[in-house]
């Protein structure tokens, strides 16, 4: 039996958590095109026959701008210590190294962890330049492999599964083997509300919303949950954007969150929104506590 724990990292869009739900197998991370998407660490499992593999999905490593930003990249590092294996992500469509993965090579040579360099997204290129960027960072770091995916086609991805578990050390089952994540079902609900709202609302909004579940219960006599949940902003202005017209906006998000929500649960869901000012939350350790990012 093998064993083990891997850390995904990389630049802020690179594909992180499409990577963790294709390897999983299922929606435990949230996706968006937006930046910065990912706040917290979230951990997804695989388990196969002889082999135990818990992947952690981290922020992208980004130069933090407020205690928000702080608290994700202590995030990184701790998830990062100590580890069995690190996943490093770019991008096939990098043109070189540039400055933010000089930074991230930095960080992996100081951890100095068993790495996998992983190139995602390599259905946007062309083979030449693939090999060009493997040829760049082979002489930069003694990778364990350079391993070329694409997670949303998920091609690649057996080969990269496959080699982090020849690389693991034989270990215990460290959890249940029907167990896929360590995130609870409040937790992916917030996260699924905040992805619904990242995809609905406008470029500088998204960063500063968060999802809090006040209550969730189930009514057994009818197979449905009611769940109340409250989508926290940092202006009125914003309050107003995120309801939209006549409600149009916040209808929607709840609309498109409820969608994933039941196929989770698979089980009907009731799915009440509200949005409410919490001025300056982002800087506030108090308020990031409340929200569960400590």
């Amino acid at each position: 039996m093998k064993s083990g724990f891997v850390t995904i990292i990389g630049r802020p869009n690179v594909g992180k958590s499409t990577l963790l739900n294709h390897l999983t197998g299922q929606k435990i991370a949230i996706v968006s095109s937006k930046p910065q998407t990912t706040r917290t660490a979230i951990k997804g499992i695989i388990n196969r026959e002889n082999a135990q593999v818990i992947f952690t999905d981290t922020p992208g490593i980004h130069k933090p701008k407020n205690k928000l930003g702080e608290k994700m990249t202590e995030t990184i590092e701790e998830a990062s210590q100590g580890v069995d294996i690190v996943l490093y992500l770019i991008e096939a469509t990098d043109k070189g190294i540039g400055t933010a993965n000089e930074y991230i090579l930095k960080k992996v040579k100081d951890l100095n962890e068993k790495t996998i360099l992983v190139i995602n997204k390599i259905d946007k290129v062309a083979k030449e330049h693939i090999l060009e960027l493997i040829d760049l960072y082979r002489k930069e770091y003694e990778f364990e492999a350079i391993i070329p995916i694409s997670a949303r086609e998920d091609d690649g991805t057996e080969i990269l599964i496959n080699k982090i578990i020849e690389l693991l050390p034989e270990g215990p089952l460290y959890y249940d083997t029907d167990s896929f994540t360590d995130q609870t079902e409040r937790q992916i609900i917030e996260e699924t509300i905040r992805e619904k709202a990242l995809k609905m609302l406008d470029e500088e909004i998204p960063h500063g919303i968060a999802v809090e579940v006040e209550n969730m219960k189930l009514r057994e006599n009818r197979n449905l949950y009611d769940i109340e949940a409250t989508i926290y902003c940092e202006k009125k202005s914003h309050k107003g954007i995120i309801i939209g017209k006549d409600g149009a906006t916040l209808k929607r998000i709840g609309e498109m969150a409820r969608e994933d929500i039941e196929e989770m649960l698979q089980t009907k869901a009731n799915l009440q929104l509200w949005v409410k000012v919490k001025e300056d939350w982002r800087n506030s350790e108090s308020k990031l506590k409340q929200l569960g990012i400590t």
